[in-house]
Order: structure tokens, then sequence, then C-alpha cells
């Protein structure tokens, strides 16, 4: 873990000593580290400085950690989350792996321990360093197979590789499917920080894919518009079961 690039940690944690004493093992481990104090400054931070993983302490001020795992799945965010608690009760364990996140991890613990399961965390969500989470397999989309790790649309003999954009986007939604994802978060997985766009971006992105992958871009059947939310990918074997929206609803 210790090569360029480095992997980002968020540690949201309102205990000083224990979040310093983590930031000060993660760093020397060859991790980059940014530290919070609490989940509202946390769901601020993420969509301007994405980390590649989540150390949430579940007792914190204001919005619980609970919440903001809670939050964040609802939302269509997959970013790995791991809890933190001094409530050793297994039904707080359970409760916080029902609301999404990868591992949970009780106080007292050792930094080597929680070192050791976000290795796994990362490994078991092939998360690669400042990368969007990606399928790993193929993803049939109406006549076309979209293979992630090639960034590349298939259908009989034709291959179209996608721009940066339209795989960033393209990966994101089917990485969640049936889950509405954000624009916010659309946004954030498919341009740099210092990119100066809006929201509309997305949507013009989102009409430029419908146009290569949609039967009728018009009345969309894979990837379609919740208002007020953002955007859903409706897998083929799921196709029937939700009724297409027309563009701009």
């Amino acid at each position: 873990m210790t090569s360029e690039p480095r992997f980002h940690l968020y540690v949201v944690e309102d205990d000083p000593s224990l979040r310093d004493m983590l930031q000060t093992y993660f760093e020397k481990s060859g991790l980059s580290v940014t530290t919070m104090t609490n989940a509202e400054d946390m769901l601020h931070r993420l969509h301007r400085l994405r980390p590649d993983l989540i150390v949430l302490d579940v007792g914190l001020p204001g919005m619980s950690g609970l919440q903001a795992c809670q939050k964040l799945r609802s939302e269509g965010d997959r970013i790995p989350i791991i809890l933190l608690t001094a409530l050793g009760e297994e039904i707080d364990r359970v409760v916080g792996l029902e609301m999404g996140a990868d591992d949970y991890l009780g106080k007292p613990f050792s930094a080597r321990e929680l070192m050791a399961r976000i290795s796994a965390v990362l490994r078991r969500t092939n998360v690669s360093p400042g990368a969007p989470l990606a399928a790993r397999r193929e993803v049939v989309i109406g006549e076309y197979r979209f293979f992630p790790l090639s960034r590349s649309l298939h259908r009989g003999g034709e291959v179209r590789v996608l721009n940066t954009i339209e795989y960033a986007l393209l990966a994101e939604l089917t990485t969640n499917p049936n889950v509405v994802v954000s624009r916010e978060r659309l946004l954030a997985v498919s341009h740099k920080r210092a990119d100066s766009v809006t929201l509309r971006a997305i949507d013009a992105a989102v009409m430029r894919l419908r146009k290569v992958i949609e039967p009728d871009p018009l009345t969309p059947r894979y990837i379609q518009t919740v208002r007020g939310h953002g955007y859903m990918f409706i897998p083929a074997w799921a196709e029937h079961s939700v009724e297409p929206l027309r563009q701009g609803q």
C-alpha cells in the first residue's frame, strides 16, 4: 500500500487523541489521510475531495456515523466504509452492516488491526487509488456489452472506446444497478476537482450516452431519470419491471 498513487482515507472521529494517532499511523504506512470531527463536514467535503475509503465513528456528535452511512447508501454511493464504535453489542454490528458498512470494528482496537481491515476491504471492493469503483465483468446493455477494464462498448464486430467522462458515468451507474445515483456523485467521479463544470454537464453527458446505447434516447430503458434525485441504471434482466421515463422528466 506504499506505492504511488497512494490510497486516500477519510478518518471521521471526534476523539482528538484517537484521531491524531490514526492519522500518524496511517501516514507512516504510506496512506494519505484527511481527518474531520463530524459527519456533516464529511458529507460536505465528499464530492470535492473523494477518498478511497472512509473510517467512520458511529458515536459522532450531531449526525451519527450510522446515519451518515445510511444516507450515502440511499444516495447510491458505494464508497467503502469501516465503522468504529465504542459499543460492543452484537446488535450494533448487525445494524451497521445492514445499513451498508463494509466492515465494523469495536473499540478499543489496535491501529494495526484497523490497517488490516482497511487492506482487506480495499482488496475485496477492487478499489484502485483515486479511481471510481467499476464492475469487473462485462455488463449487458441492450445490444451492447460494456467492458469496464477496456473502457469499451461492443456490439457485434463494432467496438467503441469511451472517453473518460463517458466511462466514469457508465461505470458508476452499472456498478450500482437499480439504485439512484445523484448528479453530484456522477460529477465527482467523472470530473477533476479543478474542472469548472456544473450539474448540467452531467445531464449532457448522460444524453450523449443514451444516444449510443438506447434504442430510443427519448424513451430511455437502461439509463433512467429519477426526477429531483439523479439517474438509475436498469439492467437488461430488469428492464420490464420499471416504466421508462421520457427524456427531461
